[in-house]
């Protein structure tokens, strides 16, 4: 039983040098990776469109 209550008061100590990110700080991580995750879509998105314009070009 000691161990236990030793370990709730570690990591109560442990959890207050966190330092939790600001709301601001989470909006610009979620826009950055957002703006991030489209761009590389749409370059997937062409890239896959220019290779299957070339292999039907082939095919037909």
């Amino acid at each position: 039983m000691k161990n236990l209550i030793s370990y709730f008061k570690l990591s109560k100590a442990e959890l207050s040098k966190v330092i939790f990110p600001l709301k601001e700080q989470v909006r610009n991580a979620y826009i950055t990776v957002f703006v991030v995750v489209a761009v590389i879509s749409l370059f997937l998105a062409l890239v896959d469109w220019i290779m299957s314009s070339i292999v039907s070009l082939f095919v037909s």
